[in-house]
Order: structure tokens, then C-alpha cells, then sequence
């Protein structure tokens, strides 16, 4: 029989996050010292994954997937390269709660902003249609996992902007129609231990592509799962071919993997290179179901080039229709 769509845990459901519109007077800088002084220690190691399973008498509820092994997953990454230094973690509040997910930076085309690929529940609550506040971005996390900005290996960015397609934003719900447009990018500017610096020129980015693969294709997943047995201080990656979600008509992909919450927004590596970290970002982490041990993702299409597009000429929050 055919598992309904509902089953969806968002092994990855983090919502989302990102600044609040600017007050009179309110420069980029002086908000990104401010949410960067908001992320204490205390509040980035209290904040949660925010995933979902399937119960038959209350519908969706808040859960934490089992986690553990079996297939390709639970692997820490220790090959270094540009995966540990542009996929990182990401912070925000939602509805007054902290939640973590993941991204990873995406090559752009314009000066002194960059862009972070994340899952479009980490920028945008499709329930409530708002947008995220307090949004942070660290990436390798890995190399220094001490929940301090200041500690960390290159700092903290924080969004100006957080950019979604209007596919998820009036999807009403994490639904079949969410699942298809569950991607989204934050627009970032100067930031990092200096406060100034670019994201992109001190970490990396990674290209990224607007078409689908064939069921059968290798990629590698990865993020910074926090629940189950994981503690969200290890870059952890998933690896093997891609298949269609047959639970979903085939819509979305699907991976062996266990990562749970907290991973979400995790890139999908295509021509991976394990000796560089280098590859291309085809999808993300973005949702799971309850006892099954995979992980989903979208499949980048123009849609997605439209979303893209938009995040590399805004500054301001914006749903692309």
C-alpha cells in the first residue's frame, strides 16, 4: 500500500530563520552584531532540530527519527577539503524557539555578498508564512564546535536576506507540493572573525546545478544531524546512488542514510571528489519518514535557477513566484 505523504518527518524539518526587517537608522553592520551577540553559548547549544513523524491519531507530531546504523550513513567526515569549509551549520528562531539545520555556500555572481543553500524550512515557516529571524551561518563547525562565534574557525554571517520560491511559501503545510520546493538560499554579507570579511573568499563555494539525475547517480550528503545518537558537532555524510521517492510518485530523490535532525539543508554533492571535497550541490537534506532509514531531497529545476537568480540580485526577503 502506498505510504501517504503525511508519513513526512522532516528528519530535516528545521524551520526557519533570518534577520528581522531593519529600523530606521539600522545599518547591515549593527544587525549582524546584533544577532550575532544574540546566539550566546547558552542559546546555541539549548536550540533543537525541529523534525516530524507520522502518528495515525494525531497526524504529524514532534519526533526524534531512531537513529543509528545500518545502510551508508553515521560516517564522520575526516577528508577535509572544501566540504569541512563551506558546509557549516545554521541557527535560527522560529516562533519564539531556537532550531539548528545546516547549508552549505553556493558559488555567485556579484560582489561583496554570498550565497548559502539551505533547506526552505530553514528560511521560511510555510505554516505560518513568515519568514525567520535571527539567522546564523558557521561554517566548519567541525574544526572548532564550541558554540561561541569567537571560537569558532572563521566566525559567524548572518542573512540580509532569505530568499524562497512561492511553490513552498503557500505550500499551507510540509506537504507533497512542499517537498518539491524545498530549497532555498540566504543572502549573506561581511562577517567572519574580522566582521568584515566575505564569505565565499574565506571558505569556498561550491557550483551548483538546475538539472535532475538519473535514478542510479552517486552523490554524498551531508550536514550536522543533532538528534538520536548524534550531538551536532560532527560533519557527518551519507553516500551511494539516488533514487526516486516511490512514496512520493517519484517526485523527489532518495538516499540510504540515517543523519537525523538537524541536517536538513545539508548539501547533495554530485562528482564528488573525496581527495579535494569538491563537488557540484544537486539537492539537499530534506525530509524522511518515520522507521525508514533515508534521507529525500528536491530536485533542482528551473524553479530552483529562478530562486537562485532572485538571491543573487536582493537584499531584502523575498517569494519568487
Amino acid at each position: 500500500m502506498r505510504r501517504r505523504l503525511p508519513a513526512l518527518f522532516a528528519a530535516t524539518l528545521l524551520l526557519v530563520a533570518f534577520a528581522a526587517p531593519a529600523a530606521a537608522g539600522d545599518d547591515a553592520q549593527s544587525r549582524h552584531d546584533r544577532v550575532v551577540a544574540h546566539w550566546t553559548a547558552a542559546r546555541m547549544a539549548a536550540a533543537t532540530p525541529r523534525d516530524f513523524s507520522f502518528d495515525p491519531a494525531r497526524g504529524l507530531q514532534p519526533a526524534r527519527p531512531p537513529g543509528g546504523g545500518g545502510g551508508s550513513a553515521g560516517a564522520s567526515w575526516t577528508g577535509g577539503g572544501v566540504v569541512l569549509q563551506a558546509s557549516g551549520k545554521v541557527y535560527f528562531e522560529m516562533g519564539g524557539g531556537g532550531y539548528v539545520c545546516s547549508g552549505a555556500v553556493a558559488n555567485d555572481s556579484r560582489p561583496g555578498y554570498s550565497l548559502v543553500l539551505t533547506a526552505a524550512h530553514c528560511a521560511f515557516d510555510e505554516a505560518a508564512e513568515e519568514f525567520a529571524t535571527n539567522w546564523l551561518f558557521i561554517p566548519n563547525f567541525d574544526g572548532s564546535p564550541t558554540f561561541t562565534c569567537g571560537q569558532t574557525v572563521y566566525g559567524c554571517w548572518t542573512a540580509d536576506a532569505l530568499v524562497v520560491h512561492e511553490g513552498y511559501a503557500t505550500a499551507g503545510g510540509f506537504n507533497t507540493q512542499a517537498t518539491l520546493h524545498d530549497f532555498a538560499f540566504a543572502v549573506v554579507g561581511p562577517g567572519g572573525q574580522s566582521g568584515n570579511a566575505q564569505l565565499d573568499g574565506t571558505v569556498g563555494s561550491f557550483p551548483i546545478t538546475f538539472s535532475s539525475f538519473a535514478n542510479g547517480t552517486q552523490m554524498y550528503a551531508f550536514g550536522y544531524p543533532a538528534a538520536g545518537k548524534y550531538k551536532g558537532k560532527d560533519l557527518t555524510y551519507c553516500a551511494g546512488p539516488v533514487f526516486s521517492d516511490p512514496y512520493n510518485a517519484g517526485l523527489t530523490y532518495g538516499m540510504t542514510c540515517n543523519m537525523t535532525g538537524g541536517s536538513s539543508g545539508g548539501p547533495w554533492l554530485s562528482s564528488f571528489s573525496t581527495s579535494t571535497g569538491s563537488g557540484t550541490l544537486s539537492s539537499l537534506n530534506s525530509y524522511g519518514y518515520s522507521g525508514v532509514r533515508a534521507m529525500h531531497g528536491p530536485k533542482f529545476n528551473a524553479n530552483t535557477a529562478d530562486v537562485y537568480s532572485s538571491a543573487n540580485s536582493t537584499t531584502t526577503n523575498t517569494i519568487v513566484p
